[in-house]
C-alpha cells in the first residue's frame, strides 16, 4: 500500500472515529419536555424562562422543550405518565391526585414529585363597597364570576365555595379575570373570584369604575375546617394598599404553583436543573421574565409543599439546609 493511500484510509478512520464519538455525544444528551400552560400564561411563562435560559442551554445532560398545556391537572397526567418531565402543577393537586381525590378521577397520581415551590396564588373575592356582601352567605341568589372553565381558579372556587355550601346557590358566570372586571364595571356582576398572584390588574381595573372591597376570605376558610380538610392551603394576607381604597390588610389564602417531575427522571438532572436556576443569575433571570416570581428564592424553595419529593430536588434542598 502507498504512502498517500494509507494516508487516506487513515484520515477516514479517524473521522469515521470522530464521527462516532460526536454522533454518541449527542445522542446521549437527553431531550427533556417541561409542560407549562396556555400562551401567555404565567405557567407558560416558566417553561418557556427555564428553556431559554443560557446555562440550561450549555448543559452537556439535556435539552429542555417547552410545551403549552391546558395547565396544572393535565400538567400532572402528562408528568405522571411520564409524557413531559417536568411541569408547573398547584400543589392542591398533586396532593389531590397522589391521593385519588381529583373531582371525577379517582386514579392515584404517584409518579408526580415535587421539585421546588416557585409562587403563591392567592383566592381573592371582589365585592362594590356598600353593597352588603360581607360573608360568603351573603353571596347567595347574587352573580357571582368564577373563573374560566376548566382553569385552576374555577377549580378552586368550586372547591371552597362547595365546601362553604354555597356553589349551587349562586348565578355562577364561568369567565376570565378581564371579562369578570368588565362586567362587574357594568353592574352585570355582584362580585368576581381571582385565584391570582396580587396585585391584579384585573381588579385594578375593577377599583378605577367602582370603590370596591375584598372579602375575608381567611376568616372564612379558618371557620369552616377548610385548612384542616385541604392541608396543601396556606394562610396569607393582601396587602393594606394593595388596591386602591381597600386599606386594610384582608385575610385570605392560597395554593402553591410547584416545579414537579417525573419519579422516573434522572436524579442527577434534576439536581442540575435546580443547580442552574437557584444560583443568584438564574433567579434574577427568572424574575426577568415576570415579577411574579419574585418569590422564588432558597428561602422559599419547599414552601406550600405536602407531597415527596424527587430524590433530586431532596439532596439540592438538603445541601442548602431547607430540609
Amino acid at each position: 500500500m502507498t504512502y498517500s493511500r494509507r494516508s487516506l484510509l487513515t484520515a477516514l478512520i479517524c473521522s469515521a472515529g470522530m464521527a462516532l464519538t460526536t454522533g454518541s455525544a449527542f445522542a446521549a444528551k437527553k431531550n427533556l419536555v417541561f409542560s407549562g400552560g396556555p400562551a401567555g400564561g404565567t405557567f407558560q411563562v416558566v417553561a418557556n424562562a427555564v428553556q431559554v435560559y443560557d446555562p440550561v442551554k450549555a448543559s452537556k445532560q439535556f435539552r429542555v422543550r417547552a410545551q403549552s398545556s391546558a395547565g396544572s391537572v393535565e400538567n400532572l397526567r402528562k408528568v405522571n405518565s411520564g409524557k413531559a418531565h417536568f411541569g408547573v402543577v398547584y400543589s392542591g393537586h398533586v396532593y389531590l391526585g397522589r391521593n385519588g381525590k381529583l373531582k371525577n378521577d379517582t386514579k392515584n397520581y404517584e409518579d408526580v414529585l415535587a421539585v421546588s415551590y416557585l409562587y403563591g396564588a392567592p383566592a381573592q373575592l371582589v365585592v362594590r363597597k356598600g353593597s352588603g356582601i360581607k360573608s360568603l352567605k351573603d353571596l347567595e341568589g347574587k352573580k357571582v364570576g368564577v373563573g374560566n372553565a376548566g382553569s385552576g381558579a374555577f377549580a378552586n372556587c368550586e372547591l371552597f365555595f362547595s365546601h362553604a355550601g354555597i356553589w349551587d346557590k349562586v348565578e355562577r358566570n364561568a369567565m376570565g379575570y378581564n371579562d369578570a372586571a368588565q362586567a362587574f364595571g357594568n353592574n352585570q356582576l355582584d362580585a368576581f373570584w381571582l385565584f391570582t398572584a396580587f396585585p391584579s390588574g384585573a381588579v385594578i381595573m375593577a377599583a378605577q369604575t367602582n370603590d370596591i372591597e375584598l372579602i375575608n376570605l381567611g376568616a372564612e376558610a379558618e371557620s369552616l375546617g377548610f385548612f384542616d380538610e385541604y392541608p396543601y392551603f396556606s394562610k396569607l394576607e393582601v396587602p393594606a394598599g394593595t388596591y386602591k381604597g381597600v386599606d386594610e390588610a384582608t385575610p385570605s389564602f392560597q395554593d402553591s404553583a410547584l416545579w414537579v417531575a417525573n419519579a422516573d427522571l434522572s436524579a442527577d438532572i434534576v439536581y442540575e436543573m435546580l443547580s442552574t436556576i437557584y444560583t443568584d443569575e438564574g433567579l434574577a433571570h427568572m424574575k426577568q421574565q415576570k415579577k411574579t416570581f419574585k418569590e422564588m428564592a432558597i428561602e422559599t424553595g419547599v414552601n406550600g409543599i405536602v407531597t415527596p419529593l424527587h430524590p433530586g430536588a431532596e439532596r439540592f434542598w438538603k445541601e442548602k439546609g431547607m430540609l
